[in-house]
């Protein structure tokens, strides 16, 4: 069936990980050039999936995020893992990560590696990687932020780096109940069942970062968006 025509489903698996299952966003997936989808946030914000952007080459930004890596890079919430091919093409070794078989077959399918699981679970090389990196909003994987950068720094290799995508100047920590969202062709609005999901922005990483155990090095631009580089504190 296709996915426009039927409710979108986000599975949320119970348990201490905080985990969010996405098989909304697998949908999504589904369609490269689908329009019509947005993540839908509790406190009325609507952002845009960007799918055709998902599905493409590495983008300006995500470029320059290759760059800062220099080592064994893990893409978390890899998606079709348009950032894992430019690790690899980079030279670098590069694993894609994420809890959407869509994804990860997908990632798979343009020769990269990737692995069907949730972050919070065993992932191969704990403390063994330079880079873990956090684009397209997945900071806000599991709805806790701190949490999700405490477990960045367990895959860490003593000064290694966290790079995430950051919300601009103004939207501070947002955490509560998200959905995918689509546009049904009678003008209706299918909304998957929520999930917990959060958003971060530039001021707001320092707080957070400080009480997962890591310093903000760099807050910068590339274009319109804005990303951080975290590592250990001192």
């Amino acid at each position: 069936m296709n996915p426009v025509d039927s409710p979108l489903r986000v599975a949320v698996p119970d348990g201490p990980s905080g985990g969010v299952g996405v098989d909304g966003f697998g949908a999504v997936l589904a369609q490269r050039s689908a329009g019509g989808r947005w993540l839908m946030y509790g406190d009325g914000v609507r952002s845009p999936l960007p799918v055709d952007r998902w599905h493409g080459p590495a983008e300006p930004a995500v470029a320059g995020l290759v760059t800062r890596c220099v080592g064994p890079t893990l893409d978390l919430g890899c998606g079709p893992g348009r950032l894992t091919v430019a690790l690899a093409r980079a030279g670098l070794t590069a694993v894609g990560v994420d809890v959407s078989a869509a994804a990860v077959r997908l990632t798979r399918a343009r020769g990269a590696v990737a692995l069907h699981r949730d972050l919070f679970d065993p992932l191969p090389g704990e403390g063994r990687w330079a880079h873990a990196v956090l684009i397209d909003g997945n900071i806000g994987i599991g709805g806790d932020p701190v949490a999700l950068l405490r477990r960045c720094r367990e895959l860490l290799v003593p000064g290694g780096t966290v790079l995430v995508e950051l919300e601009s100047p103004g939207a501070g920590l947002w955490q509560g109940q998200a959905r995918v969202a689509a546009a049904h062709r009678a003008g209706r609005l299918l909304l998957g069942p929520a999930f917990r999901w959060a958003r971060l922005d530039v001021r707001a990483v320092h707080p957070v970062a400080s009480a997962a155990g890591l310093v903000v090095r760099e807050v910068f631009r590339q274009g319109r968006r804005w990303f951080g580089e975290l590592g250990p504190g001192r």
